[in-house]
């Protein structure tokens, strides 16, 4: 499992081309790639990494100068080196000016825990720190720049060796080779300003065509010809030139198909899964002492605390995709990053469905059926029963509801009078939150989960669910890559290990539409 998390620098150098702040704080919560996240104390070592934009790896900007632990222990604070590149050079700037002022870093995980819905981690690897534009802590500045000398220097020359060649005839000619482009270049530019400014508007005349003659006045048009102007106003027509239109490719991909949401899993308890094993057990009590009221004299109740083990089987959720090395070697970096995230993306639609089945098939059946989606009375019904049910047979409170996209739609239809009962907007005495621009909501006190694989026995399936009842057992995800020599192919793997332990089966309650 790979996780980024970002924090704000605290100083950059231009004039010595360096960065600093401190990468991560530890104990505190933050808002990461993984979700709620809090890194322990030591749970990241100081290591020398390459400086990334964004986090991408084909951007590398710099490389660590130094990194250590802080003073007070609470973080680790670094030095990056900036490259003299231009993207070197922005990223200087960019952090002077507050644009891009953030840190953040990506870790590979090795062991953590879960708490109120939070992952602990325990222990990680250090692969990247990049610069952001989006710091976890917005209140966290650039508090030290200082200006390059040498690029002031290099301006005030410019200037100079400018300023001559314009007014000073012999100096034109006893300028070095160096000199002749930057006179061209600041003249040229000036005629395609001028050029441009100018409104053009011809009618096409009957004239010769050729690719050759294009590109010969379209020359000229950028030089000020106005007659070679009207010639390509004339003729840039994409009807009868599409040979000599090109076709561009934006960097952004469409993916409609593809997301790493789960939310059946965010509806109940999570936990680590155990370092070995195919199958672990949980100790689980079977039979309770009594206590009841005794005459004097009389025995007291006697009934044996028993207990046996749980066994909870472990499953692997693997993905791959074999592709030629050339399409490696010969195509845009986006390909391999995209296939990542969209592996990423079926790994945690696998894992979600499995928790999804477990909690349907082990659920109590509501003896109430309704002939389509229920109303908001019959919903309150739902809802009673359910809490009813999963408390009877826990000991504990149903605190969540899973439904699919269907129920969720009916229950924003739900009204009072038109008056929706669960308003986005949340006015006083709402049943709850519901809306159109998240999964996420509340519904008569419980919280709401949208699952789109929730289908079970139709799609109007309710479950109702004690989260304690239920806990996905989870390991960090794996990357192999294999060359195939003999056929010039790479494959790529991606795969983890999870289980869900159904602790109580009577911990959920489902509802389906007949």
């Amino acid at each position: 499992m790979k996780i980024t998390m970002p924090i704000t620098i605290t100083a950059a150098d231009s004039e010595s081309r360096t960065i600093s702040g401190r990468i991560v704080t530890f104990d505190e919560v933050a808002n990461t790639s993984a979700g709620r996240t809090i890194f322990a104390t030591g749970s990241i070592q100081p290591k020398n990494v390459k400086l990334n934009l964004e986090h991408d790896r084909t951007r590398p900007i710099g490389k660590t100068l130094g990194m250590s632990m802080s003073e007070d222990g609470k973080g680790i604070d670094a030095t990056f080196k900036i490259a003299k590149t231009t993207a070197g050079n922005d990223a200087l700037e960019e952090a002077m000016s507050g644009l891009r002022d953030g840190f953040s870093v990506g870790v590979a995980v090795d062991s953590y825990d879960s708490k109120d819905g939070a992952m602990i981690v325990t222990g990680s690897e250090l692969i990247e720190v990049s610069l952001v534009t989006e710091p976890a802590v917005r209140s966290a500045r650039v508090t030290d720049v200082a200006a390059s000398e040498e690029k002031k220097d290099s301006e005030d020359q410019a200037s100079s060796d400018v300023t001559p060649s314009q007014s000073q005839g012999e100096q034109v000619e006893e300028n070095t080779v160096q000199e002749t482009p930057t006179v061209s270049e600041t003249v040229e530019a000036s005629l395609q300003v001028q050029a441009a400014s100018r409104p053009v508007a011809y009618t096409k005349p009957r004239i010769e065509f050729t690719p050759t003659k294009y590109l010969e006045n379209s020359i000229r048009a950028a030089l000020g010809d106005d007659e070679a102007r009207q010639y390509v106003s004339a003729a840039a027509d994409t009807s009868d030139n599409a040979g000599l239109v090109p076709t561009r490719q934006l960097s952004t991909i469409i993916n409609g198909l593809s997301n790493t949401i789960r939310p059946s899993i965010d509806a109940i308890s999570r936990a680590a899964l155990p370092d070995a094993g195919m199958t672990f057990e949980i100790p689980k009590i079977t039979q309770v002492p009594t206590v009841a009221a005794t005459s004097e004299g009389s025995a007291p109740s006697e009934t044996d605390q028993n207990a046996s083990f749980l066994s909870v089987s472990v499953s692997k959720y693997a993905g791959q995709q074999t592709f030629s090395v050339e399409l490696l070697d010969r195509t845009s970096p986006a390909f391999f990053q995209e296939l990542m995230v969209t592996l990423a993306a079926a790994y945690a639609k696998a894992t979600n469905a499995a928790v999804n089945a477990a909690l349907i098939s082990g659920a109590t059946l509501d003896s109430t059926t309704v002939a389509t989606y229920p109303t908001a009375a019959e919903l309150l019904g739902i809802v009673a029963r359910g809490a009813s049910s999963v408390y009877s047979n826990t000991q504990g409170f149903a605190r969540n509801m899973v439904v699919s996209s269907g129920q969720w739609s009916n229950i924003m239809t739900l009204n009072d009078s038109g008056r929706p009962i669960y308003n986005a907007s949340n006015p006083m005495n709402a049943g709850g939150v519901v809306s159109p621009l998240s999964l996420r909501g509340n519904v008569a006190g419980l919280d709401l989960f949208v699952d789109f694989t929730n289908a079970g026995d139709g799609d109007g399936t309710i479950v109702i669910v004690n989260p304690d009842a239920y806990t996905w057992y989870e390991s960090p995800t794996y990357q192999i890559r294999t060359d195939l020599i003999s056929t010039g192919q790479v494959s790529i793997a991606m795969y983890g290990y999870g289980a869900i332990a159904t602790k109580i089966a009577a911990g959920a309650f489902k509802n389906n539409k007949a």
